[in-house]
């Protein structure tokens, strides 16, 4: 029987075990489920701060990111654009300075061709003179030997006067 008195409780243990149950709930609660609920109240909100400021975090996170691509992305129209207006500068440039180069050669090319058809006229004008003194040196080396006496002198006299006279 000492064994199922272990079992079955009396009256006396149960009213006891009651007391000090009631004793202490009611303990606990007037001294260790406020302090406990408002631990758990404090630890519910730090989490839900926790939680938010989580979530506001990703999303901060994630519109720079969106502004980050954004600039990228208008950093590489940019870089683009600078590129081709190089480019263009560049293309600008080399055209420009073929034109200037063609000019400048053809302005020497016609220096040249104004020097050489000088140059060709002087030649020519003392070819020319050369040419005439020659002419006038032998002309007089003829005429004396032909005009040597005077009979031959009047010949030639009177037929340049009828010369002149016909012209």
């Amino acid at each position: 029987m000492a064994l199922l008195s272990l079992i079955t409780p009396d009256f006396g243990l149960f009213f006891w075990q009651t007391v000090i149950f009631l004793v202490t709930l009611y303990l606990l609660s007037k001294f260790a489920w406020g302090p406990i609920m408002s631990a758990m109240k404090e630890r519910e909100d730090s989490i839900t701060d926790a939680l938010s400021a989580a979530d506001k975090a990703r999303a901060d996170i994630e519109k720079l990111q969106a502004t980050n691509e954004a600039l990228l992305a208008e950093a590489r129209i940019e870089r683009d654009k600078i590129l081709a207006d190089a480019h263009k500068a560049a293309t600008t440039m080399m055209e420009d300075a073929k034109v200037k180069a063609s000019t400048e050669g053809n302005r020497l090319m016609e220096a040249a061709r104004v020097s050489i058809q000088t140059e060709k006229n002087a030649a020519l004008h003392e070819v020319k003179n050369y040419a005439a003194t020659l002419a006038v040196e032998i002309a007089e080396k003829i005429l004396r030997k032909e005009l040597n006496n005077a009979e031959e002198q009047k010949k030639l006299v009177s037929e340049y006067i009828k010369e002149v006279n016909l012209n």
